[in-house]
């Protein structure tokens, strides 16, 4: 059975960035996993709630086929994990599917996946680099595409909640040619 997981913040993640592609993915066949920097309940921007199986150190690469970033304000907590930015390294090193929507890609740019790829991002300020999102993208050498869904070899992007279900259907698209 393939396999997904989904790295939420603790806090504020955008709750429709992890709740449709989860359903989505869950309802043809993948099993999913949602990691955060601590086990238990996390709670997204909206209110919903989710039980974070793992943690990020407990994250395997090797064990999924794709790796998704999920975005809203809680966004830099995960961004300023040493893991999180292993855990986009690694798996794109290995050709896995990497997904991020929203204020996530700015997490795969850091991580320095982004350089030299077509990529989107949630287009507003980001407080700890100064400048809106899409210019941060494009300082870690991604070619910033405005689009909802922009794919790129394995790395898929998305713009936000409005985009969720497309980008669930493209990192399940993706999953299903390499099973």
């Amino acid at each position: 059975m393939a396999k997904a997981v989904m790295i939420i913040a603790p806090e504020n993640f955008r709750d429709e960035e992890l709740f449709v592609p989860k359903k989505i993915l869950e309802e043809n066949g993948i099993e999913v996993v949602v990691a955060s920097t601590k086990k238990g309940t996390c709670k997204g921007m909206l209110g919903g709630t989710v039980i974070a199986q793992a943690t990020l150190d407990e994250i395997d690469v090797d064990n999924f086929d794709a790796v998704m970033f999920v975005g809203g304000s809680g966004t830099p907590i995960i961004r300023k994990e040493e893991r999180a930015l292993e855990i986009a390294k690694n798996a794109a090193s290995k050709g896995k599917i990497v997904g991020a929507i929203c204020w996530a890609p700015t997490t795969l740019a850091k991580a320095g996946i982004l350089r030299g790829k077509k990529a989107t991002v949630w287009v507003g300020p980001d407080l700890e680099y100064g400048k809106s999102t899409d210019k941060v993208l494009e300082e870690y050498g991604a070619e910033y595409v405005n689009q909802g869904v922009v794919e790129d070899g394995s790395i898929i992007t998305a713009d936000g909640p409005n985009s969720a279900d497309l980008y669930a259907r493209k990192v399940l698209e993706k999953i299903m040619v390499k099973s």
